[in-house]
């Protein structure tokens, strides 16, 4: 039971800080960016670091990274598919997610991640 306490309020703390981070910077919009992904990356790999310790935590982090690539390529596609290649939606992000998934699982296995 104290596991979660623990990371509800590390998870909290750390989403809490990033939200007001956000939230004085301008744009507004990086309010949202910096609300999500990278604060419940940092408490994840905090509470990855206490349970299973540093070397466990540094494969985790190696894949986050592997995954933001990953998504910056699937990003990429759907823009080029919606764009320039003019399909809907919805086919176009099924497909970019073929990208994805060949990024992700192809750093993965090429450079190594979570044990």
């Amino acid at each position: 039971m104290t596991e979660y306490v623990v990371r509800f309020i590390a998870g909290g703390v750390i989403v809490s800080a990033f939200a007001i981070l956000g939230d004085m910077l301008r744009p507004k919009s990086f309010a949202g960016l910096l609300g999500a992904a990278p604060s419940v990356a940092l408490a994840t790999l905090a509470i990855a670091i206490v349970q299973h310790g540093r070397a466990y935590a540094a494969a985790e982090s190696w894949t986050m990274i592997y995954g933001a690539i990953a998504l910056a390529c699937y990003s990429l596609a759907v823009c080029h598919l919606l764009m320039r290649s003019r399909l809907a939606a919805l086919p176009a992000t099924v497909l970019a997610f073929a990208v994805w998934l060949v990024v992700a699982f192809g750093l993965l296995t090429s450079f190594g991640g979570a044990a």
